[in-house]
């Protein structure tokens, strides 16, 4: 398993809007994803249910950066920031860290942190 080529993957298929298909490629079945503060959500169908929510409710995407990679073993973090307008949340210009743990090519965990 090459980490730092699935992620520099993971995060091209997002910046290209191909975020389920980063999303079915990458994510194992057991997966919890957090975003900070909240409870995780556990399993891969109900993740996959709350990304598809969250990419309804965009009205307008004006784009995505990825600011900065970090590396370790079975981690990546990925600094982002992100520019849309939602119809929950309104306008958003939003800095976000997100935490990955990976297993077998995977990731099992991820945690968001926004700024």
């Amino acid at each position: 398993m090459n980490i730092e080529a699935n992620v520099k993957d993971l995060n091209q298929m997002v910046l290209e809007g191909k975020m389920m298909d980063a999303f079915e490629k990458y994510y194992a079945d057991d997966v919890v994803m957090q975003e900070i503060g909240m409870e995780p959500t556990v399993g891969k169908d109900a993740n996959r249910e709350r990304e598809v929510k969250w990419l309804e409710g965009i009205t307008d995407f004006r784009g995505a950066e990825v600011k900065n990679v970090a590396l370790g073993d079975d981690l990546s973090m990925v600094e982002w920031f992100m520019d849309y307008s939602h119809k929950e949340y309104g306008d958003v210009k939003m800095d976000q860290v997100s935490v990955q743990t990976w297993k077998d090519g995977k990731i099992v965990k991820e945690i968001f942190y926004h700024g």
